[in-house]
């Protein structure tokens, strides 16, 4: 109601004067060229939020002058729809959707205005496009889960660890997550193990859901699940009293506590996503036109000090094959 009434009394008040219509659009013609990006994000955490610093460092670097909206749902879908609607009806020249959830919204709301996507593990199976080197419509982006991820860490838990059953946690809502949870069970059972599933629905929940793998699970893997992600540190706390090796499904996370993870930096898909947004905005191309972009670069990433709280012993080999946080 109130966007209601604020448009009403501009309008009044640019047909009671015309020529103050006029001064207003000299005094903002040294903004013209600066255009208008919504954000929307799905939930706080560091490689999220390290995405979103490579979307705008690519656009600064393209000399694009941008004003940014940047809203978060602090993981609420409800939120998230209402952020899509908002940014639409700020008339933004481009949003910039921050994950599955938010991506989902946004295209729900629009089909005119550009969305460029990031932090999204399998568009086709979200809903956004039909065909990722073709995406049409007004969308495509950038993913986060390199074809190899998921294949390189489980090969790494079965010829490394003794264990045969693998805990993950993951919020059954996200279509995100269930894709990974699809993908990792398919490969687990190629390589012997078995998948120990426990499911939440919000970031509070997290800790219990770690807590009632303790017995059952000789190993944790956290795909790139928006929600356990945020409570990150819950799991760590769980696998680090128990003894449990805790590989997880990016880097950021091994920074945060993980023990290791096949992964990329989430900086690099955004900045990826953000030279998408240059096509279009500086070049005028149409985001179908510009194939989905999956990660570039994938490497080993281990966190000593994680190994020596989860109880792991260092092999020399490992020193060949990945790179270290201590």
């Amino acid at each position: 109601m109130a966007a209601i009434g604020m448009t009403s009394m501009l309008m009044l008040a640019g047909c009671g004067n015309s020529g103050e219509g006029e001064k207003k659009e000299e005094a903002g013609s040294e903004k013209e060229d600066t255009v208008k990006i919504g954000v929307t994000q799905f939930v706080e955490h560091p490689s999220l939020d390290n995405a979103q610093k490579g979307f705008k460092q690519a656009l600064e670097d393209a000399g694009i002058e941008a004003e940014y909206t940047v809203q978060n749902a602090q993981g609420d879908q409800n939120n998230n729809q209402t952020i899509a609607t908002n940014l639409v009806s700020d008339e933004v020249d481009l949003i910039f959707a921050n994950s599955t959830p938010s991506a989902t919204s946004a295209l729900n709301e629009t089909k005119d205005i550009p969305i460029v996507f990031t932090s999204v593990t399998d568009p086709v199976a979200g809903g956004l496009v039909k065909d990722p080197k073709k995406p049409g419509g007004n969308i495509t982006g950038t993913t986060d889960l390199h074809p190899d991820a998921i294949s390189k860490t489980i090969e790494f838990m079965a010829k490394e660890f003794k264990g045969k059953n693998v805990g993950i946690i993951y919020n059954a809502g996200e279509q995100n997550s269930v894709a990974q949870v699809e993908a990792v069970e398919k490969v687990l059972k190629k390589n012997g193990l078995k998948l120990v599933p426990a499911t939440v629905s919000t970031s509070s929940e997290v800790k219990q859901a770690a807590e009632s793998l303790v017995g059952k699970a000789d190993m944790i893997y956290i795909v790139t699940d928006n929600t356990v992600v945020s409570a990150l540190e819950s799991v760590i706390q769980v696998a680090n009293k128990e003894d449990i090796p805790m590989f997880v499904g990016e880097l950021d996370s091994v920074k945060r506590g993980g023990f290791a993870a096949f992964g990329f930096e989430y900086y690099d898909i955004g900045y990826e996503a953000g030279q998408m947004a240059v096509q279009i905005l500086k070049e005028g191309k149409k985001p179908g036109d510009i194939p989905v972009q999956q990660p570039q670069k994938l490497k080993l990433l281990i966190n000593e000090k994680a190994a020596k709280e989860m109880n792991i012993e260092m092999k020399e080999e490992w020193k060949d094959q990945a790179e270290f946080v201590k």
